[in-house]
């Protein structure tokens, strides 16, 4: 190991130490994203109703952007600092954290502005109902005036946790995400504000999260940043995006499978017994869950790419493999576990965010079971999406990211119900998960029979 790799943690402690302590604080810190909309659909589905829920449903693709701008500069920021400072080019690695900052206000301002101008054409373009628009539309605008510190504090916080600072990153999320929930029990069960109640507490939450990474930056361990490190430089900017393309990419594959999923679930369900409405609130609401569950996946792979990134860049290949081999293992038996509570319990999980007919239940039961049924298997390709990323190898990780939902499920979302109707949208899931399984085992196999692997 050369010195660089002495004087660094991340070349030095034992692995399985090492992804405990920045996988723990990562899963906690997705938990707590995925928790900002869940958070807002439990107070909404039991106070306002079915209608609200489906509301955030609709509102979620413009989450999901937020989200992709925030991982295109927080994970790119982050793989191209810690490939730096396993280089040893310490003085290059300033300017990645500046200017990923700068990115993401200036992103997160321009979004905001887009959103609020031409609120309604886009909501509709998501899939909103005639029911279900004014509610979407209420809660989308005050959401809105929050983007610019939503992106800052999700993405902020993996450069915080490339600093070396998980335990910081955890409590940033964690500040957020209570601020949401007390507040979300104030404005919307207490004093009966409604949708409008749920977007403020949300909110302010990013908001204080927000400001929270600001006065990190302020104290950066690792390198002394200054005034220059954020002036935008197209150079900083290329390096940044092309390593945090794969997460952006897969997350703005996600939000256009949210849209047509929402628009399929409108179409066919109008010409079903459970009418428009329903499929599209339950749709949702599980894709909420499912959340839940891919936060511990996503956040092993984020407390992964440190140390794959600087071990990878050091020339430490054991390591590399140690460390991706032991996150596989672990999200393998979260997706597993996931699974069985999917199938055994879904109608329980369901009733969590409120009442509804026999109908709405009996559909959330029925797209739990068959949707999700391959999800034992989708561990594998957000984590090697952002492994083949962290090791500096953007196309493959970018082609990873979109197998499952740019690939496989779009088309087989919009192609199987010609064929089976509405029940041909719950087996895209399923069928969607197996290919991109198949896909990645494939590209990964080959990537560690490379000689740098196969010799270390």
């Amino acid at each position: 190991m050369n010195q660089t790799t002495k004087i660094n943690p991340l070349g030095t402690e034992p692995v399985g130490t090492l992804l405990r302590k920045f996988a723990i604080p990562s899963i906690i810190a997705m938990l707590v994203g995925s928790l900002y909309n869940m958070v807002d659909q439990l107070f909404i589905g039991n106070f306002v109703g079915p209608l609200g829920n489906g509301a955030t449903n609709i509102q979620f693709p413009l989450s999901i952007l937020n989200v992709s701008i925030a991982l295109l500069c927080g994970i790119g920021a982050a793989s191209t600092f810690n490939l730096a400072m396993g280089r040893g080019e310490t003085e290059k690695a300033g300017y990645y954290i500046g200017n990923a900052v700068s990115f993401m206000l200036i992103g997160g301002l321009t979004l905001s502005i887009i959103t609020e101008l031409f609120l309604e054409p886009i909501l509709l373009g998501c899939g909103a109902t005639e029911n279900i628009l004014p509610y979407a539309m209420e809660y989308s605008r005050i959401c809105a005036l929050g983007y610019p510190l939503f992106i800052l504090s999700a993405g902020g916080a993996h450069i915080v946790r490339a600093d070396g600072s998980p335990n910081m990153t955890m409590a940033i999320n964690m500040t957020g995400a209570i601020i949401n929930t007390v507040l979300d029990f104030l404005f919307v069960a207490v004093f009966k504000w409604g949708m409008a109640g749920a977007a403020v507490a949300t909110i302010i939450g990013q908001y204080v999260a927000g400001i929270m990474v600001l006065i990190y930056l302020t104290r950066f361990k690792t390198v002394k940043l200054y005034k220059k490190h954020f002036i935008p430089n197209l150079v900083m900017i290329g390096a940044i995006a092309s390593l945090g393309a794969a997460p952006f990419i897969n997350q703005i594959a996600m939000m256009v499978v949210q849209i047509v999923m929402n628009h399929i679930m409108g179409f066919y369900g109008a010409q079903s017994i459970y009418g428009s409405d329903i499929p599209i609130t339950c749709a949702g609401i599980i894709s909420k869950v499912n959340g839940i569950c891919f936060s511990f996946v996503i956040g092993i792979s984020q407390g992964l790419q440190p140390i794959v990134s600087f071990n990878y860049g050091a020339k430490n290949y054991d390591r590399v493999k140690k460390a991706y081999h032991l996150a596989i293992r672990i999200a393998a038996i979260i997706t597993i576990t996931s699974w069985a509570c999917f199938q055994l319990f879904p109608r329980q999980i369901v009733s969590i965010f409120g009442s509804g007919s026999e109908l709405y239940f009996d559909f959330c039961t029925k797209y739990f079971r068959i949707f999700l049924f391959g999800i034992f298997t989708a561990f594998l390709q957000p984590l090697s999406s952002n492994f083949f990323t962290s090791i500096g190898k953007p196309y493959k990780g970018i082609f990873m990211s979109l197998t499952r939902q740019v690939l496989f499920l779009t088309p087989l979302i919009i192609c199987l119900p010609l064929f089976f109707g509405f029940n041909g949208v719950l087996y895209a899931g399923p069928i969607a998960d197996a290919l991109s399984f198949t896909i990645c085992f494939i590209l990964v196999r080959r990537e560690f029979n490379r000689p740098e692997f196969k010799n270390a």
